[in-house]
């Protein structure tokens, strides 16, 4: 005999209350906000980051950049232009990292084709090695991105709040190394 809808919904509420708490009461399990602030490595510059499920690689903001071969490799160069939301000021940096790999976005408005380099960032008491894509990000309101891939390495996402931790990552901070099998 099929179950009424009704049914199905307190059934659906039951299921949804024994499993949400068992997750959520994990001592270990970080909980962080939609935007939280971030220290980008190197520089040590506090950004504020927003936490976009919707997107699964994270990126950054990066002015003037250059593509270019060097001993047989690639490499990408570029200007990071943040304001470092610690001390108020403009922090800007030329930087120059090897090409981890190169992202085709599809979307309205056609193809983009962008570098991805791997970087350091803090959150929370953790820094975490993550694929970046660089893009001009100025007119968007927060020059950190952090996508899927990122946020699973983070713990739970609480789409309600914002500003749940604050960075405070030090030379013994624990390490969250990149994996190349997570790659797309």
């Amino acid at each position: 005999m099929p179950l009424s809808r009704s049914c199905l919904s307190l059934l659906a509420v039951l299921l949804m209350s024994v499993a949400i708490p068992a997750v959520a009461s994990s001592e270990d399990t970080k909980v962080f906000g939609w935007v939280e602030k971030a220290t980008l490595e190197p520089g040590g510059v506090e950004v504020k980051a927003k936490l976009d499920s919707g997107a699964l690689t994270s990126s950054l903001d990066a002015r003037d950049i250059e593509r270019f071969e060097q001993d047989g490799e690639d490499w990408v160069s570029f200007r990071l232009r943040l304001k470092d939301e610690a001390s108020g000021e403009t922090f800007t940096e030329r930087m120059t990292l090897p090409l981890y790999r190169n992202l085709r976005l599809r979307g309205a408005g056609g193809t983009d084709r962008r570098p991805v380099v791997l970087m350091n960032v803090c959150l929370g008491d953790t820094v975490y090695e993550e694929q970046f894509s660089l893009r001009d990000r100025e007119e968007m309101n927060y020059p950190l991105l952090l996508g899927r891939r990122s946020i699973g390495h983070l713990g739970l996402l609480d789409v309600r709040e914002t500003f749940l931790n604050e960075p405070d990552c030090d030379d013994d901070a624990p390490f969250v190394a990149h994996n190349p099998d997570e790659d797309d």
